[in-house]
């Protein structure tokens, strides 16, 4: 497989749209991100999935999948080696990133975008706005 293949099949589940996000390609439902491309240099895609998907993943093919260094791995984002993947893996992969998102989709509710004072959309304005703690 390679990243034209990963951008198909990724493009081929419901509700997904191609976006960017630091200057990498990555691939969204509901406005959230599931999958990117921002390992692609190195041959890898990138799955957003859970610790416990991702040590399944990593115990069956550890060849093909290993978590994502740092922080990010920790809380499950996962590479997977595109020359190493078959189409059926690669598939049955991002399904199980895209549930995920839809899954913790319906439990959040709606993105709502952020706009700037000119009510031209903010850079970064598919995510959730936060709410700031007050000082005591």
């Amino acid at each position: 497989m390679n990243i034209s293949d990963f951008r198909r099949i990724a493009l081929s589940l419901p509700g997904v749209e191609e976006s960017s996000h630091m200057g990498s390609p990555d691939f969204r439902v509901g406005g959230r991100i599931f999958a990117t491309l921002a390992s692609q240099s190195q041959g890898y895609g990138n799955l957003m999935l859970t610790p416990g998907q991702q040590a399944d993943f990593v115990a069956e093919q550890p060849d093909i999948f290993l978590p994502i260094p740092g922080g990010w791995g920790r809380m499950g984002a996962t590479h997977i080696r595109l020359a190493a993947a078959t189409e059926d893996l690669l598939t049955g992969a991002l399904r199980t990133a895209w549930k995920l998102r839809v899954e913790k989709n319906e439990k959040a509710g709606p993105v709502r975008k952020r706009t700037t004072s000119k009510g031209v959309p903010a850079q970064g304005a598919t995510s959730k706005p936060r709410t700031l703690k007050k000082k005591r």
